[in-house]
């Protein structure tokens, strides 16, 4: 009998043991699959988003074939071969297809469909040229971005980038961390206008976590 007995509390520790690997391998393969397919994470590190996305933020990104197209106000990550080198950059939509984009460096403001954007996410006035000549519509499958630290961002406005085609669209952020002072939503919205590895944003940049996975290539 008591040998019996050990032999099932060997078998239920056994089992409980094969449970848990069961349990560990399911979640670790979950996490691979999602940011694999579905996400992935990276931290900033320099000022062309600021104020909304600070050196160290954490962001979370979606995979573009997830987001479901993109809207005015989204930050997205972006990466086309012919600008910077290839490097990803983060940037926030201000226009989409067929709307006109038209920007009055004098005073810095920035009209869509010849409406005033109210952006009170910008660091500042929009005052830098880099080539783009406005106004500007906005071609079938495209987007124009600018960064919101207006003055010391490499965007839309210059003409090796121009507007984007979606199909260079790595993803979009719905969600920032801010180191030591917590998780928030990524303010990706704030005023709808009513018309390893660097990931670059202009003159910033964006590095991965370690055991995100690759960024795809656009």
């Amino acid at each position: 009998m008591r040998g019996g007995k050990r032999l099932n509390r060997d078998a239920l520790s056994l089992r409980g043991l094969y449970e848990w690997v069961q349990v560990l391998v399911c979640a670790v393969t979950a996490t691979v699959l999602l940011f694999t397919f579905a996400a992935r994470v990276v931290l900033v590190s320099g000022p062309s988003m600021r104020e909304t996305l600070q050196h160290q933020d954490c962001l979370l990104v979606m995979n573009a074939h997830l987001c479901g197209g993109f809207e005015a106000g989204d930050i997205v990550i972006i990466r086309k071969e012919s600008f910077k080198d290839g490097e990803p950059i983060v940037k926030r939509v201000i226009a989409t297809e067929g709307q006109t984009v038209d920007i009055d460096f004098v005073s810095g403001a920035v009209y869509v469909d010849g409406e005033l954007l109210e952006e009170d996410y910008i660091n500042e006035p929009t005052y830098v040229e880099e080539g783009t000549e406005f106004p500007l519509t906005v071609p079938e499958g495209s987007i124009f971005v600018m960064g919101d630290n207006r003055n010391h961002s490499s965007d839309s406005r210059s003409s090796d980038l121009g507007t984007v085609d979606t199909r260079y669209v790595i993803g979009s952020v719905p969600a920032v961390s801010r180191r030591g002072r917590g998780h928030r939503a990524a303010g990706l919205r704030p005023h709808r206008p009513h018309c390893g590895d660097r990931l670059s944003h202009g003159d910033s940049f964006l590095r991965r976590i370690d055991w995100a996975p690759p960024a795809g290539a656009a």
